[in-house]
């Protein structure tokens, strides 16, 4: 069983069941279904073939979930790209994955017509109409790259609804997911058909989703946790779709409470900006059965403090790309521990090792490694770095955590950012922890600068809505609640932390502007 050919199976169960609504349209599983088979039957009628590779430039939409859907139908891979990466990002994708199709928007038809001489291995622009075909037609007719470009509409209305589609190999790839990449060039993790529906299968079961739900959509969907958490799983459960464009704390609140959306899933500075906002109103989600959190470690003062504004409970997840994405969540039918990332959802194995890939006992920091259905095959044409995350068939992900005598994991750190200051070990996480605790606090972000005397310091980017605080009230604060070693040497105010399109903080981006500054 796949992804593509699960939906079938479930239009025909639920035909007039809504699948999503989207800013005011509205789509039964029977229509999507039919949509998903045309433009599936209309990429074959374009040479596109099983095994070829297609890109998607897209953001939250009904066309994303047509195009992944009708292309993992055909037996396509996808490839999901962010659309606001620069025309150097999206072309080093673009060639590195070999991709013979791209679907767009018709607003990045210039960003085609820039690209399309240094991506010779493209042979098709689908874009997605924002405005009436025939001005996108006349805007577009005389450009080079024109005899490359079609239209969706014309896609999907030249596809043949008897199209079967080729028998598909739990193995084939079916997405390769390009991590952003914190040293050199992003790399493709390969997930099968096995891997996503595995991983969407077990999320949906642990989270108990159903044709009850209504599930709000508006992480991007080319994002691994949107994809599983907030598209796929429910898609495999009949539940209905609630796709937003984008986040807007005042829509999103309105999203929930117009449509009664029964689950949400966000990164913190999602539940951030919603808990900071002064109109958010606890009677807008009331109808939420279940907040999920992910992406990056949630504030435990911001749990807390989201928890008693809006009487909710938020269940903390943890996940990485290779792994499709989920490996544990706090578990719904047993106490949950803010924190914690929970526990292994069901057929995934969690362990915390040493350097030597020995497992360490309970309570101790090491390397968390993970195996299961859901895990990557390995990272596309990239042999060595596949070798070196893929060991003894478990992935190692780069996190340092540890685990409670109940089973419950926690996140301390990415390793690579581990602080070391004069021998001894500081993880960023837990002088955030500390930093957010102060009332006056939105946000902040905690790195290692060197030092000529102890190795390393640790240095706060904080982002106040108090205009009064200062460096040294929150010096004073971490003063009482730290080590010595682990105080913040440097201490500096700024007015947002740079961010990627998730809403994860950038460290490498913050490094680097603080090094720009600096030289200033």
């Amino acid at each position: 069983m796949n992804l593509s050919s699960q939906l079938h199976e479930t239009a025909k169960r639920f035909a007039t069941r809504s699948a999503y609504h989207f800013m005011g349209q509205a789509s039964t599983y029977a229509e999507l279904d039919v949509a998903i088979t045309k433009f599936a039957s209309g990429l074959e009628k374009l040479g596109i073939k099983q095994g070829d590779h297609i890109a998607l430039l897209l953001g939250n939409s009904p066309h994303f979930v047509i195009s992944l859907y009708g292309a993992l139908r055909l037996g396509v891979t996808v490839i999901p790209v962010n659309p606001i990466y620069t025309a150097d990002e999206i072309g080093y994708i673009l060639n590195n994955g070999d991709v013979k199709a791209v679907v767009a928007l018709d607003l990045a038809v210039p960003l085609a017509e820039k690209m399309h001489s240094f991506l010779p291995k493209i042979e098709h622009y689908i874009f997605c109409e924002t405005k009436p075909s025939s001005l996108v037609q006349s805007e577009i007719k005389n450009l080079l790259v024109y005899p490359k470009m079609k239209s969706f509409t014309s896609v999907v209305s030249s596809g043949d609804l008897a199209f079967q589609g080729p028998e598909l190999q739990e193995e084939d790839t079916a997405i390769i997911l390009y991590t952003s990449g914190t040293t050199g060039k992003p790399k493709g993790a390969m997930l099968t058909h096995k891997n996503l529906f595995s991983n969407a299968k077990d999320v949906g079961e642990y989270l108990k989703m159903n044709t009850e739900d209504k599930v709000v959509t508006v992480l991007p969907m080319f994002h691994v946790f949107c994809l599983t958490v907030a598209l796929n799983a429910p898609l495999l459960f009949g539940a209905t779709l609630l796709i937003a464009p984008r986040f807007s704390p005042k829509e999103t609140f309105g999203l929930i409470k117009d449509y009664q959306a029964t689950v949400f899933a966000g990164v913190p500075t999602m539940y951030n900006f919603l808990y900071q906002n002064p109109e958010g109103d606890p009677e807008d989600l009331k109808s939420l059965r279940l907040c999920i959190s992910g992406g990056s470690a949630l504030p435990v003062a911001l749990l807390k403090n989201f928890e008693q504004k809006f009487n909710v409970l938020v269940s903390e997840g943890y996940g990485l790309s290779e792994a499709s994405p989920v490996t544990s969540f706090n578990p719904l039918d047993r106490p949950r521990k803010p924190g914690s990332i929970g526990t292994s959802i069901l057929r995934v194995e969690n362990k915390i090792v040493n350097e030597l890939g020995e497992e360490v006992p309970v309570g101790e920091a090491g390397e968390l490694i993970v195996r299961g259905p859901n895990v990557m095959k390995g990272y596309y044409k990239m042999p060595e770095e596949s070798a070196a995350a893929l060991r003894d068939g478990w992935l190692y992900t780069g996190d340092i955590a540890k685990m409670d005598e109940d089973g419950y994991f926690y996140i301390v750190d990415r390793k690579k950012d581990l602080i070391i200051v004069g021998g001894y070990n500081v993880y960023p996480r837990e002088v955030e922890e500390v930093i957010y605790n102060h009332p006056d606090v939105v946000e902040v972000a905690v790195l290692g600068v060197p030092d000529p005397n102890q190795g390393e310091a640790v240095s706060a980017y904080v982002v106040s809505k108090n205009p009064q605080l200062s460096k040294e009230q929150v010096l004073d604060y971490c003063k009482e609640h730290l080590a010595k070693y682990k105080v913040p040497s440097v201490i500096e105010f700024l007015e947002e932390l740079p961010k990627n399109t998730t809403g994860k903080i950038l460290r490498r981006a913050l490094k680097n502007q603080i090094t720009q500054m600096v030289g200033k």
